[in-house]
């Protein structure tokens, strides 16, 4: 095992934390408790086996020589975590139920109300109620108080003062 805190403090905590993260990964790809999709639990499974693979290389096969730091190594496992949950309150809130009282039925003659609540779930009403037409004047009753029109006089046609004069007229 090539894990020596004494010696080698950086490369030791880095084989650790980098184990730590592939397990978290892995962990979070096999539960499903937040219920994400099959394409981001291959990613989450796949990322993690290469942390994890990478960490056993470097604690129990690596000889010595160089090796590399991955730094994503600890900033993608928080953000396909944080994704997770992200995804697992979102699942959560779609399957919540939604508003639905059936014991209010729809009524179309009602009055206006504007402190009323708004169902959007409310049943349509394509024939609504229609309102009593009024009369015709051949279904109304003779009024026996009602007074004739007046008569009025034909008014004779009067001469425009503003009117042009013709062309063959001289004006004045």
């Amino acid at each position: 095992m090539n894990l020596d805190f004494s010696a080698q403090p950086l490369f030791s905590i880095y084989v650790v934390m980098l184990l730590v993260s592939g397990i978290a990964m892995f962990v979070l790809a096999l539960v499903n408790f937040t219920r994400t999709t099959v394409g981001w639990r291959i990613v989450n499974a796949v990322a993690g086996l290469a942390f994890g693979g990478y960490a056993v290389y470097l604690g129990w096969f690596f000889t010595g020589g160089e090796y590399r730091i991955f730094f994503y190594a600890f900033i993608l496992p928080v953000l396909l975590i944080t994704r997770a949950v992200g995804a697992g309150k979102k699942n959560a809130a779609q399957q919540q139920p939604q508003f639905q009282n059936p014991a209010a039925p729809y009524q179309a003659n009602a009055p206006y109300n504007p402190n009323a609540p708004y169902n959007p779930n409310a049943p349509y009403n394509p024939n609504p109620a229609a309102p009593a037409a009024a009369p015709t004047a051949a279904q109304q009753a003779p009024n026996p108080y009602q007074q004739a029109a007046p008569q009025q006089q034909p008014v004779p046609p009067q001469q425009n003062p503003y009117a042009q004069a013709p062309a063959d007229q001289p004006q004045g």
